[in-house]
């Protein structure tokens, strides 16, 4: 907390208490029948979550990234499906604060502040992956603005939100491909459909969806900015915070899971002491609180990076891959030191486990990561 000044400390205080006091109490209820949190996310508008990048005019305040980094962490320590609730809308706002048109920004970024409007990000293609270039969704343009089909898939919020920004191809035949790409602010029209809910093995509560654009036809103004081909790049800028995202959402599924298990290791006896003092069980906390303090400033440092203006796919994509494996690993070793109790669904410890790997695959698998950050290695000539 020593780099967030008194009031961004007082909003990470704020939301701690929320989720102590109105998240966990339900998370495993509400988890468990895969319900749509209302009353949660409710509240998240009022404290003003969803408008945490979105500055004056448009917004009331707009907190350091840090800062952003450890709301969202605080918010996956109660449950993570509501970290994954303001992350694409996130992405967006900035987005739209980069690169839209002052009309798109006044248009779009007061609703998104207080959370009566919502919205995602539209990337992945059922067959294409983490091969944006591959993507198939067309926006032709014509004489009324653009006419967009194909589809897309693995999109959270897809029901609640009302803005997609959507990533599609303006120019099939533009080489290098990435030159015919743009991003499309989509509304709810004719034409586009929410198809279906995809099932999950964690990240409930909220909507996975696939989406098909059938002869969607929407106005010229929707291209976000001014200049079509720009979109792969603007979008590569929003992942940068994106990838904070995930990587705070890791940090504090990670941290969950080091909480309860230490607790449990202090409750817990066997022959005759608690159970952190046998070394096979303390060696597992060390090695959890170590991973996990050297995750947090990993995500810390990619905050700090991407506040600075300079580009920072390397940190990003650093903290993205270094918290989401030691998410996994913690939630494993929190079942561990559980033992048969860490297996059942009586215990948090097993929501943990099941979310965590979303983290690995989600925002750019962590083998695009690795990719990512040896690229950028070779071009800045090392760290």
């Amino acid at each position: 907390m020593y780099e967030l000044d008194a009031d961004e400390q007082a909003m990470v205080a704020t939301v701690r208490d929320f989720v102590d006091r109105e998240v966990r109490p339900v998370a495993r209820e509400l988890e468990h029948a895969n319900t749509y949190p209302e009353s949660l996310i409710e509240q998240m508008k009022a404290m003003g979550v969803f408008g945490l990048a979105i500055p004056q005019p448009y917004g009331d305040v707009r907190v350091s990234t840090p800062c952003y980094a450890m709301i969202t962490e605080e918010l996956s320590r109660g449950w993570m499906s509501l970290a994954g609730a303001m992350g694409g809308h996130t992405v967006v706002s900035k987005l739209l604060l980069d690169y839209g048109t002052e009309e798109q920004k006044r248009r779009y970024l007061p609703r998104m502040a207080t959370g009566e409007l919502r919205a995602t990000m539209a990337l992945t293609e059922p067959g294409g992956g983490s091969d944006l270039q591959a993507m198939r969704t067309v926006a032709r343009r014509d004489a009324g603005g653009y006419v967009v089909n194909g589809s897309k898939t693995w999109i959270t919020n897809a029901r609640k939100a009302g803005l997609v920004a959507l990533l599609c191809k303006t120019d099939p035949g533009a080489q290098p491909a990435h030159k015919g790409i743009s991003v499309l602010l989509v509304e709810k029209v004719p034409g586009f459909t929410v198809s279906r809910d995809l099932p999950k093995l964690g990240y409930k509560g909220v909507e996975s969806c696939e989406l098909s654009f059938v002869d969607c036809r929407v106005p010229a103004d929707a291209l976000l900015g001014e200049v079509e081909g720009e979109g792969f790049g603007q979008m590569m800028r929003g992942l940068e915070i994106g990838r904070i995202q995930v990587a705070a959402r890791a940090t504090g599924v990670g941290r969950a899971a080091l909480d309860d298990a230490l607790r449990y290791a202090q409750e817990r006896e066997a022959f005759g002491k608690p159970i952190w003092r046998h070394e096979s069980v303390g060696n597992h906390l060390a090695d959890m609180a170590t991973k996990l303090t050297a995750a947090r400033q990993l995500l810390l440092h990619a905050a700090r990076r991407f506040d600075s203006g300079e580009r920072s796919d390397l940190e990003a994509g650093m903290a993205k891959l270094f918290c989401s494996e030691t998410a996994m690993e913690i939630a494993l070793n929190a079942i561990r030191v559980h033992g048969g109790y860490g297996y059942s669904t009586e215990f948090d410890v097993e929501r943990y486990f099941r979310d965590a790997p979303l983290m690995i695959v989600g925002e750019g698998t962590n083998e695009i990561q690795r990719n990512v950050i040896v690229s950028q290695l070779v071009a800045r000539g090392g760290l």
